[in-house]
């Protein structure tokens, strides 16, 4: 039997800011019980605060994707309190400094593939566990991609690689979950008006080498297209959707 929205367990991370509040918000909205995992305790326990209205049971976790016993702790206490997960966002991601590939530092892109790559693989592989045996079994997942998962920005190896890496990584999920109801798609951000993106209004290095000022969009479209994304049946699926700022250089980008 099909779940409705006010029964459905969702865990997103990165839940204390920008795309990940957003869609937090918009799925507590559409009567979802939320998971909200980040770092950042005051900024999660924010974005509880501003859905109370909409859901009271949802809850905060602090802890990190980086770390596997972090990450493993927070799927266990998600299955000991509700029983079941029906949705995974992994947003939670980082960039480095925008210097040249030969001054980049192991460390800066280290961090990058740990949280952006390790992470979500950590995230979804924890899910996979409780999704196959939960009943009615399966659920969905949906990756954060970002327009740099197909057209990277210069002097973004480390963030442009992990979030190609991605797309392989949903496509494999897709396939591994496929026998077991285990639905995953991919959303590609583009310009979404958030902390991350101020710098847009301030100017980014082009493929050309000029610096110029890029066009944003409200950051709701997103969260609007995670819960449509998240109310499908698992019978159907949206594989890749791009989701970006009308007039941001993306078409004929490079």
């Amino acid at each position: 039997m099909p779940i409705d929205s006010t029964h459905k367990i969702a865990l997103i991370t990165g839940a204390g800011s920008g795309v990940g509040r957003a869609s937090a918000l918009a799925l507590m909205a559409q009567g979802y019980t939320t998971v909200l995992f980040g770092r950042r305790k005051s900024q999660l326990e924010e974005t509880l605060a501003l859905g109370a209205v909409s859901n009271t049971e949802s809850m905060v976790i602090t802890g990190d994707v980086c770390d596997a016993s972090s990450v493993h702790n927070l799927f266990d206490e998600v299955n000991q309190r509700f029983g079941r997960l029906d949705l995974l966002f992994n947003n939670a991601g980082i960039g480095a400094p925008t210097v040249p590939i030969e001054e980049l530092t192991i460390e800066d892109w280290q961090n990058v593939v740990n949280t952006n790559l390790t992470g979500t693989f950590l995230c979804t592989q924890e899910a996979f566990r409780i999704m196959k045996s939960q009943n009615p079994k399966g659920g969905r997942i949906i990756n954060n991609g970002s327009i740099s998962a197909d057209r990277p920005r210069p002097m973004s190896a480390p963030y442009t690689s992990t979030k190609h890496a991605i797309t392989g990584l949903t496509k494999a999920t897709s396939l591994d979950g496929r026998e077991h109801d285990i639905v995953c798609g991919q959303i590609d951000i583009g310009n979404a008006a958030t902390e991350m993106t101020q710098r847009m209004s301030e100017g980014v290095l082009q493929a050309n080498g000029v610096t110029r000022e890029e066009p944003v969009m409200d950051v709701q479209a997103v969260a609007d297209a995670i819960v449509y994304m998240a109310e499908l049946p698992l019978d159907t699926n949206v594989q890749f959707m791009t989701v970006m700022a009308t007039k941001m250089p993306y078409i004929g980008r490079g």
